[in-house]
Formats: structure tokens, sequence, C-alpha cells
């Protein structure tokens, strides 16, 4: 009974109770994103290879991200659609914008240009990340999810806790795609100075590829685990129409992955 829940729980959605379509249920996250990060993260040899990981990668985290968000709010799927459509051309640009740099940096041969070439990337691939979980799931601090009791009983809608759950979420996406560049970057860093690299160059990009995928490996679970899917918090945070229909001192919400 406990391992049929766990599956429902990852293949059913708690607010809608609609099937999660196989390819954006928590289990797909990790095989459908290491190949797109770690190619994200390659030098550009052209607008192609500049442009389709950075579109690939924030279409399929945008999908994931409204799919396995909260739904308990009113909401249309025209609305969705347009929604996550504005959201990956945001986020693909500004994925772009590193990579023009460093190439703009390239003619440029001392450490500082090189050092900001190597960084630039990470830190936007984590910040566009979380910015991209804020954004394609914007509809919930404005209009409100459900907040329920203990036994389950819907109290009313709010934006705090629509606020509180993208948040969380978000912060949990950054640190998610942050490490996961960020550590593959120090493996293929300190490999370069081997004498192994030296003999067989053709090794360093295996081993940023195998280590993009024990890292992300590692991240997606630990990410997804970093705030509880059923959320707390306390009914004197939440607005005052809520307050007044409850007695309860603690109120829970769906957070969403």
């Amino acid at each position: 009974m406990q391992e049929a829940w766990k599956r429902s729980l990852s293949t059913v959605h708690p607010d809608s109770s609609k099937l999660i379509p196989v390819l954006f249920r928590p289990a797909a996250f990790l095989p459908a994103t290491w190949p797109m990060v770690f190619y994200s993260l390659l030098p550009a040899r052209g607008v192609r290879s500049l442009i389709l990981p950075q579109f690939f990668l924030y279409t399929y985290t945008t999908a994931f991200n409204i799919i396995n968000g909260n739904a308990s709010y009113s909401h249309h799927p025209q609305e969705s659609l347009l929604l996550g459509t504005g959201v990956m051309a945001s986020s693909t640009f500004f994925g772009i914008i590193p990579h023009l740099v460093k190439m703009k940096l390239s003619s440029f041969n001392n450490r500082a240009s090189i050092l900001i070439g190597r960084v630039l990337p990470i830190v936007f691939l984590a910040q566009v990340s979380g910015m991209n979980v804020m954004a394609s799931r914007s509809f919930e601090p404005v209009r409100g999810i459900e907040v329920m009791d203990k036994e389950g009983k819907v109290i009313g809608h709010s934006r705090r806790a629509g606020e509180k759950a993208v948040r969380d979420t978000a912060l949990s996406r950054t640190v998610l795609f942050g490490t996961s560049a960020f550590i593959p970057e120090v493996f293929t860093h300190l490999f370069r100075r081997t004498q192994f690299f030296l003999q067989h160059p053709w090794s360093l990009w295996t081993v940023k590829l195998s280590s993009t995928i024990l890292v992300m490996g590692l991240m997606v679970p630990a990410s997804f685990s970093m705030f509880p899917q059923m959320g707390r918090i306390q009914s004197s945070k939440l607005e005052e129409e809520i307050q007044s229909s409850t007695e309860e001192a603690e109120l829970f919400y769906h957070r969403g992955v």
C-alpha cells in the first residue's frame, strides 16, 4: 500500500487528480534535462548550437513547471499556453546572453576574460532556472492557492501561500542547476592540469559528461526534497479572511515540484 501511494504521488496530480504526462513526471526530469544542461554549457560554434540547447532546455522546464505546479487556482488552458510561450521565449533569450558575452570575450586572451567566460554561463543558468519557475507559475501568487487544515478541509485560497510555494520551488531549482553546472566545471578545470589530459585531450568531454550526469543524478532528488511537497504555513501569515475562517494555527498547501 505504501509503494502504491508513492507511485500515485509521482503519476497523478494532487490538485486535479489527472495523470501527469510520462515525459513530465518527476522521474523523467533527470533523463530529459541532463543532455540539455550539458549541451547548453558547451562553447557555441554557430547560431544553431547557440540557440537550440537553450530553447529545448527552457521549453521543457517551462512545461514541467506549469504541469507540476499547484493547479488549485482558477485558470484556463489558453492562459497557461500563452504564459508558457512567453516564459519559454524570454528564458531562452536570457540563456543566450552569457554565451554571446563569452564569444565577445574570446578575442581577449587574459585570465579575467577566461574566468568570466566560464563563470557567467553557470550564474545565468542558475538564475534563469529560478526565474523560469517564478514566471511560469506566476498565476499562483496572483490568484491564490488552496490552503487546508490538518483534516484536508479547504479553508480558502491564499496568495501568500502561493508566493511561498513558488519561492521555495524556485530556490530549489536554482540550487539544482547551479550546482549541476558548477561542480562539473570544477572537475574539468582540475582535470586539465593532469598528465592524462595532456596525453589524451579528447577525454575532457568524457569527464565533463560523466560528471554532469553524476552530479545531476544526486542533485535532482536532493532539490526535489529540499522542501516538503505538502507545505506548511502559519495562519497568522495569511490573509485576514483566511485567519477569520479557521482556528487552526497552521495550515497546509500543495507546493508542487
